[in-house]
C-alpha cells in the first residue's frame, strides 16, 4: 500500500528534487504527551538497534556490570552499533574476558568492519574477520556478560548457561525483552516478531511507544528504581564514550561527541532513528518508510535537535551540516543536497 506518511526529506539533483523520502516522527515526554508528531506514529515498526540503550537496561540493573567490573567505555559498546575498528573490537574482547569467556561465546555473527580504515587494515595485514568486528558485539558481550551472572546466580557454568542466549525464550532475552516491557509499556507477547541482522529477535512496536520508552530513559520518571539508575548510568557513559557507540566520523559519535548529556541518539537499520534528551525529558522515535538511514534519518534527527536542543552558535555548527547535506560526486563536485521536506519545516517551526 501506498504511504500516506508525509515526505520529510528531499534529495536534490541541481535545481530538481530527485528523490522524496516519506516518514514520521514523534517528541513525547514520560507521560505520554505528545510535543510534535509527524505521519503515522501508531504503526508498529521494528526498532533494530536503535533501542539497544533499552536492551543494555538488564546488563546494569541486574549488577552484571558491577560484578564484572565493567568501564564506561564497556557500557557505551554494549549500547552500540560500531564500525568494528581496533579499539572496538579490544573493548569487545576485555568485556568477555572480564566475564571468564571468549570470543567464541558471542552469537552476533561475523562481518568484515563496516569502517573502511579498519576493513583495509585488517584485510591489507592478512586477517580474517571475526565476531568482535561486527558491528553488535558489544550489544552480545553485554548479553553474555548478563549470561554469566544469571548462571552465577543459579549454581551453573556459564558457559553452558550462555550458549543460545539469542533465543526469545532464553533468561537473558527474557530479562531483555522484560526491560523494553518496562520501558515501552508495549506487550510484546503480543507485537509480530522477527529475527534481528545479529540473530536476536526483534519486535515490532508502534513509534508512539518507542519514544515513550526513550523519554522515560531521559528522566527516569515511570521506571522501576533499578531501571531509573541503569539509564542514567548507560546515559553517562555513553556521554563519556561517544566513540564506542559508532565511531570515526559516524553522526552518533559526531553529535554524542558535543553534546555529552544532553543528546542520547541511536540509528537503527531500516530507517528507525530514537533519542533521549534528559534536560527535556523528552524521547524521540522516527522511522523512514523506505528504510533511508545514512541520508534521511538522519537528515531528520539533526534537524529535530537542532530545533530542541541546540543553544548556540557552537550546537548549530555541529548540527547544520548534517540536517542540509551537502551532496558531492567522486571528483569532490557539488551535485546536490538533502534537506528537509516542507512537512518537516512546517512541524519544527510550529
Amino acid at each position: 500500500m501506498p504511504s500516506n506518511n508525509p515526505v520529510l526529506v528531499h534529495a536534490w539533483r541541481g535545481p530538481a528534487i530527485e528523490s522524496r523520502h516519506r516518514g514520521a516522527l514523534v517528541v513525547l515526554d514520560a507521560h505520554g504527551t505528545l510535543r510534535l508528531s509527524v505521519g503515522d506514529i501508531d504503526q508498529p515498526v521494528f526498532p533494530r538497534s536503535a533501542n539497544k540503550l533499552l536492551q543494555a537496561l538488564p546488563l546494569v540493573a541486574s549488577g552484571a556490570a558491577d560484578a564484572f567490573g565493567l568501564s564506561d567505555a564497556q557500557l557505551a559498546l554494549a549500547c552500540a552499533s560500531h564500525g568494528g575498528e581496533p579499539d572496538h573490537a579490544a573493548t569487545a574482547v576485555a568485556m568477555l574476558a572480564q566475564a571468564g569467556l571468549g570470543p567464541d561465546a558471542l552469537e552476533c555473527g561475523t562481518h568484515w568492519p563496516q569502517f573502511d580504515g579498519a576493513l583495509r587494515a585488517l584485510a591489507s595485514s592478512g586477517g580474517s574477520p571475526t565476531a568482535l568486528n561486527n558491528n553488535c558485539s558489544g550489544k552480545h558481550a553485554g548479553f553474555v556478560c548478563l549470561g554469566c551472572l544469571l548462571a552465577r546466580q543459579a549454581g551453573r557454568d556459564p558457559r553452558d548457561f550462555v550458549r543460545g542466549y539469542v533465543e526469545p525464550e532464553h533468561p537473558v532475552m527474557r530479562e531483555v525483552n522484560a526491560a523494553i516491557e518496562a520501558t515501552t509499556g508495549a506487550r510484546l507477547a503480543d507485537a509480530p516478531r522477527g529475527t534481528d541482522g545479529c540473530s536476536i529477535p526483534t519486535y515490532a512496536v508502534p513509534l508512539r511507544q518507542l519514544a515513550l520508552g526513550f523519554a522515560r530513559v531521559a528522566s527516569g520518571q515511570g521506571l522501576s528504581a533499578d531501571h531509573a539508575r541503569a539509564a542514567l548510568r548507560l546515559r553517562r557513559a555513553i556521554a563519556r564514550a561517544p566513540f564506542m557507540v559508532a565511531g570515526t566520523g559516524r553522526f552518533d559519535t559526531r553529535v554524542m561527541d558535543h553534546f555529552g548529556e544532553r543528546v542520547c541518539c541511536k540509528v537503527g537499520a531500516e530507517g528507525v532513528y530514537c533519542a533521549a534528551l534528559p534536560e527535556l525529558g523528552l524521547g524521540v522515535a522516527l522511522k523512514m518508510d523506505d528504510g533511508n538511514n545514512a541520508r534521511a534519518a538522519e537528515v531528520v534527527m539533526a534537524a529535530l535537535l537542532a530545533r530542541l536542543v541546540a543553544r548556540d552558535d557552537a550546537d548549530h555548527a555541529v548540527l547544520q551540516p548534517l540536517h542540509t547535506v551537502v551532496m558531492r560526486n567522486w571528483n569532490g563536485r557539488e551535485v546536490g543536497r538533502l534537506d528537509a521536506a516542507d512537512a518537516l519545516s512546517r512541524a519544527l517551526a510550529s
